[in-house]
């Protein structure tokens, strides 16, 4: 089968693709306090990022023969990134910090996901998860310089 590691991959990453879609909406719901006005509509914003990302990598991973997951279960079943049940008793900054968790995730499987297209020779979707690993390190700065601190992406 060509390219099998890196359909892994692909395929992990639709599960974690949308798990944190959901903990963007729920970090979304649960909002409020200071900056309320605008971290509310720039979630929005994250999730539209986050869904297109993951409709890439489904797309992508099909071209290549493979079959994404697609249903709730399977997604839940296969993702790596924590949720918390939906309550009140986490501030914004703290659910900020874990949005930037799921994020440092995510970059350490665009970063794989890197290195074993290369292996295999997928210089195509090599490319795509450069440039997806790209926009998440930036999130990561952003949500960091939210929360007063550096990026911390080298580390």
């Amino acid at each position: 089968m060509k390219y099998a590691k890196t359909k892994e991959v692909l395929n992990q990453l639709v599960a974690d693709l949308s798990q944190m879609s959901m903990i963007i909406h729920q970090t979304h719901w649960y909002m409020r306090g200071p900056n309320f006005l605008k971290l509310h509509p720039l979630m929005d914003e994250f999730m539209e990022e986050i869904d297109s990302q993951l409709d890439v990598i489904s797309e992508r991973l099909i071209a290549l023969d493979g079959n994404p997951y697609s249903t709730l279960k399977e997604m839940a079943d296969n993702t790596k990134i924590k949720d918390w049940p939906g309550t009140w008793d986490k501030t914004t900054p703290e659910r900020l910090a874990h949005l930037v968790d799921g994020y440092r995730y995510l970059e350490d499987l665009y970063q794989h996901g890197i290195e074993v297209s290369d292996v295999e020779k997928d210089f195509s979707t090599q490319d795509i998860f450069i440039g997806l690993k790209t926009a998440i390190e930036k999130k990561i700065w952003m949500i960091q310089a939210e929360l007063g601190s550096a990026p911390k992406i080298d580390e």
